[in-house]
């Protein structure tokens, strides 16, 4: 019990510092719009008075938590499923295009990374154009991606999809390579000397050893995804998912 104590402590600690100091910048943020509001009604408000006023404007500049969280309740167990503004139907269209293009990211990272490990020609030729394939920021990558497929007729979820797909193959691919190579050369001679093939070389000795960097990579690919297709929602004129409202808060708020 104490254990669990000396963990809360801390955190609780520092939700409170964040929201605490949440009100102040929203106090001090949205204080200009107010005051402006009362000259034109010819009000003067006091200091209480304004401060309660900054916390509930109806489009603030920057939202006070209560109000954050009052419209999350209200747009995730207040609208129905399928209604277009309920947070529960926006996040799993997002969640769908994320989940499709990390399936399809970690299936290309892994024929890659085997590809590479057993012909040495891609490593040389193929490894540092991925490297380099990153250094291109997604922003201006997705809306490439978007005309293209669209030009050939492909529109909707795959091209989200693809966005996270060339986010998240990439640690795929970097983790399962060094999977594939931590074998060690002790390692490899013992199945050499068993006479084992390539392939069951690779199935017994290599694939076991990459799993760990695997579910590494993984992870950081599956959050790689997400922002993908958040990313990919922008320029696509997407009425539904997580870019989609943000991009439509951004313009109308």
């Amino acid at each position: 019990m104490d254990t669990f104590r000396d963990k809360l402590v801390p955190v609780t600690s520092i939700l409170v510092g964040v929201v605490a100091l949440w009100y102040v910048f929203a106090v001090i943020l949205n204080t200009p719009f107010q005051r402006d509001l009362d000259r034109r009604a010819g009000e003067t408000s006091t200091f209480s008075q304004l401060i309660g006023k900054t916390l509930s404007q109806p489009k603030p500049t920057l939202p006070a938590p209560h109000q954050v969280a009052v419209n999350f309740f209200e747009n995730t167990f207040l609208r129905p499923i399928t209604s277009n503004r309920s947070l529960v139907y926006n996040a799993w269209v997002t969640l769908s295009s994320t989940l499709l293009g990390f399936a399809f990211g970690t299936a290309l990272g892994i024929i890659i990374a085997v590809g590479i490990v057993h012909v040495a020609t891609l490593d040389r030729s193929l490894m540092p154009w991925i490297i380099a394939s990153q250094t291109i920021p997604i922003l201006a990558v997705a809306p490439m991606i978007i005309v293209v497929l669209g030009a050939i007729g492909i529109s909707g979820l795959v091209p989200k999809a693809m966005i996270s797909t060339y986010l998240s193959f990439f640690p795929v691919t970097v983790g399962m390579v060094k999977g594939l190579r931590s074998p060690e050369i002790m390692h490899l001679d013992l199945m050499h000397t068993y006479n084992a093939s390539r392939a069951q070389t690779f199935w017994k000795l290599r694939v076991p050893a990459s799993v760990p960097f695997l579910f590494t990579s993984m992870k950081v690919a599956v959050a790689a995804s997400l922002v993908g297709a958040i990313v990919g929602e922008l320029p696509t004129g997407a009425v539904a998912g997580i870019g989609a409202k943000l991009l439509a808060g951004a313009y109308y708020s």
